[in-house]
């Protein structure tokens, strides 16, 4: 007995918990993660006019950013008026009863889950760091920080570059005698899917990062199967965008760069992985 109980001792003073613990923990930090969400979301309720016309209509409205951007270049590089952008006029329509109210909730939602997102990746490092070695700790440092900041770097590419263009060719692609009238959820259901995946597709860096860390992928691999993931760029920007060629051409380019870039990542990672292992095996050889 005496024996047993020096044994949870020592379990203890290393920091091991037991399976319940570790539940009771990760359920915390999901709780955290929920309640960012709810403030983040109950603040885009309550100020929903500016969030719908602002934001989620933005695309609609001739001084979009993006436009704007368009047109100076436009001035500057000595074009004129050759590339200043008008978006396409059309009204957005409700067909059902509480559909305003309904879409409403949904844009808060989905703009929490954007607003929390460093947030939720914090809580989710915070449960496990405690199961990492200290040098692999300081090997993954600033992983939150790189992760938030490519999520919403592609949140950023979709509203910006993908949504402005997709919405005004779909809306300005009509038949004689058919007017383009969208319902509401209609359109917000396609401005989240211009912006949340692209955001989740821009993680692609840390992937291939994580996956080299612990062997399954390496440059080698990534290099020979290049031509596949030229196809499967192609596919997964043909899903997350209208089907224009315009708009699958906007995705592809950033998401065969980020590919390449995935591909140096790859290579320091392998060689900072074989140096390791080769220091390793001549310590275990000086012993």
């Amino acid at each position: 007995m005496d024996q047993l109980h020096e044994e949870e001792n020592l379990q203890k003073n290393k920091g091991e918990m037991s399976f319940f613990e570790h539940i009771e923990e990760l359920r915390r930090h999901i709780l955290r993660s929920a309640l960012a969400i709810v403030v983040v979301g109950t603040l885009c309720f309550i100020y929903a006019d500016f969030i719908f016309n602002k934001i989620i209509f933005g695309p609609r409205n001739p001084d979009f950013l993006t436009y704007q951007f368009l047109c100076k270049v436009s001035n500057l590089s000595g074009l004129g008026d050759k590339f200043c952008f008008q978006p396409v006029k059309f009204s957005i329509i409700t067909r059902q009863l509480g559909e305003v109210l309904m879409q409403q909730f949904y844009v808060s939602f989905w703009l929490g889950v954007i607003g929390a997102f460093p947030i939720i990746l914090w809580e989710f490092w915070k449960f496990l760091r405690p199961g990492l070695l200290e040098t692999e700790q300081k090997a993954v440092s600033g992983v939150v920080a790189l992760c938030s900041g490519l999520f919403l770097l592609g949140v950023g590419f979709g509203y910006y570059v993908i949504a402005p263009f997709s919405i005004n060719f779909l809306a300005g692609y009509t038949l004689e005698g058919a007017e383009v009238s969208p319902t509401l959820d209609s359109y917000v259901t396609y401005m989240t899917m211009f912006t949340i995946p692209t955001g989740l597709v821009f993680e692609l860096p840390m992937v291939i990062y994580f996956l080299t860390k612990i062997g399954i992928v390496g440059p080698t691999f990534l290099r020979a199967y290049r031509r596949h993931a030229v196809v499967v760029i192609l596919i997964v920007a043909a899903v997350i965008t209208p089907p224009d060629v315009v708009s699958q051409t906007i995705v592809a380019i950033p998401l065969y760069v980020l590919y390449e870039i995935s591909i140096r990542v790859s290579v320091r990672v392998a060689r900072n992985r074989e140096r390791a292992l080769a220091m390793s095996e001549s310590r275990d050889l000086e012993r």
